[in-house]
């Protein structure tokens, strides 16, 4: 909640921001794929680095970090000013999901790991809906600058719940030994099931198509979702309604998608007790997923903000079923050592193909600017039938293969 309600804030000021610093949309993507290069770069790093250090560790860290730099990104004077905070902001936030993933890894067996990768991945859609009633309560008030800094100082207060509260479940003070049994019993592998328990580098993990799967579900999915965080309200404005007006369409998609992670974890772990196998399971939500983002496209039709609003909510509602499955994939494929390390190569990318994304919203944006209320037709488009894509092939990578049967990655 608190790492969207801190990247949220830009794309909320942006339409005001603009005007003030007298951004064009090509200027606007810029300031966004800064982030997009460090938060690209930092999930591979940091990812490979929660493996070695530890959830706990680990999140102490970044947290406190792209903290600080909220806070400090109401120090900016104009366009190179919030390029270096949302670079700075992109590594610090990089961390998260990598550790998120890890953290379920540790402490949930697969037939719970859908719903609690939901529970965490529900927090970017809380967040996305708090943050404009949050952001732009501040504005009015006293200004785009307390408008960063006090979002900002949520970090320091989680840090000092999680400092406290997590531990991996081996160590943990205050589980009992029942619930510590169960919950390693389903890490429990047989030595003879695997070729090694050491780490495997970047360069084995990418020669497994199931490397490629986890990679597919992200970067194809992902770059969809963060065009409605970064770049609704501008969509919006571009359709000819006004923000305040438009307020109810902005926060609706974000409870829809809260509301999808909750259905695909649920769905998929009641499949699994019902006695579907693993993969099954996980797919047949990835298919769900990726046919009704396919609802983005009739939006180009209408400058309805309530028809808009809710067909951009069955989208994200959509997205974040698949979205639910991409996260929880490399805990159910990879052993403990990794889960982190591919979690961190998926959301590279992620990040790469968003920032292919922007760079394209941007210009096309720009140019079509002449074209009232639809200069963004095509990229609508195109967001709504790139997951189909994504699907198809996440169901083609996504299987038991010969590394399956040499315990390099887990049976699905």
């Amino acid at each position: 909640m608190i790492n969207y309600i801190d990247r949220q804030t830009l794309s909320l000021l942006a339409p005001y921001l603009k005007l003030e610093y007298h951004w064009t949309n090509t200027d606007y993507a810029n300031i966004v794929i800064a982030f997009r290069v460090a938060y690209s770069i930092g999930q591979t790093v940091f990812g490979r680095l929660m493996d070695r250090f530890g959830t706990r560790r680990g999140l102490s860290f970044t947290v406190g970090f792209y903290s600080v730099v909220s806070v400090l990104t109401s120090l900016a004077k104009g366009f190179y000013g919030f390029a270096a905070f949302r670079f700075l902001l992109g590594a610090g936030e990089s961390a998260n999901w990598p550790a998120a993933t890890k953290a379920v890894s540790e402490w949930f067996p697969k037939r719970e790991r859908g719903l609690a990768t939901a529970l965490f991945d529900s927090g970017s859609s809380i967040g996305g809906a708090i943050a404009p009633m949050l952001v732009y309560g501040i504005y009015r008030q006293w200004g785009w600058r307390p408008a960063f800094a006090l979002p900002g100082m949520l970090g320091f207060l989680w840090l000092l719940a999680w400092r406290w509260i997590y531990h991996p479940p081996e160590f943990h003070p205050r589980i009992s030994e029942t619930e510590k049994q169960m919950i390693l019993a389903d890490k429990l592998e047989s030595p003879s099931q695997r070729e090694s328990v050491n780490p495997l580098g970047w360069a084995d993990l990418l020669k497994l198509q199931q490397t490629w799967g986890t990679i597919i579900a992200k970067a194809l999915t992902d770059p969809v979702w963060f065009f409605v965080t970064d770049w609704f309200p501008i969509y919006l404005v571009a359709k000819g309604i006004e923000l305040k007006s438009g307020l109810i369409a902005i926060w609706i998609p974000f409870l829809a998608a809260d509301l999808g992670n909750f259905s695909g974890g649920g769905i998929s772990g009641y499949l699994i007790k019902r006695g579907w196998s693993l993969g099954a399971a996980r797919k047949a939500v990835v298919i769900f997923g990726g046919l009704g983002v396919t609802m983005l496209i009739p939006t180009v039709f209408t400058t309805n903000l309530y028809l808009i609003a809710f067909l951009f909510a069955l989208a994200t509602f959509s997205y974040a079923a698949f979205s639910t499955m991409a996260n929880v994939l490399p805990s159910d494929l990879f052993h403990s050592e990794s889960v982190a390390t591919v979690s961190g190569l998926s959301g590279t990318g992620a990040g790469l193909g968003t920032i292919v994304a922007f760079e394209l919203i941007g210009h096309f944006s720009d140019a079509r600017q002449a074209m009232a209320g639809h200069a963004f037709d095509p990229i609508v488009i195109v967001a709504g039938l790139v997951p189909s894509v994504g699907m198809i092939l996440v169901l083609q990578l996504v299987r038991n293969t010969e590394a399956t049967d040499r315990g390099l990655v887990r049976p699905i």
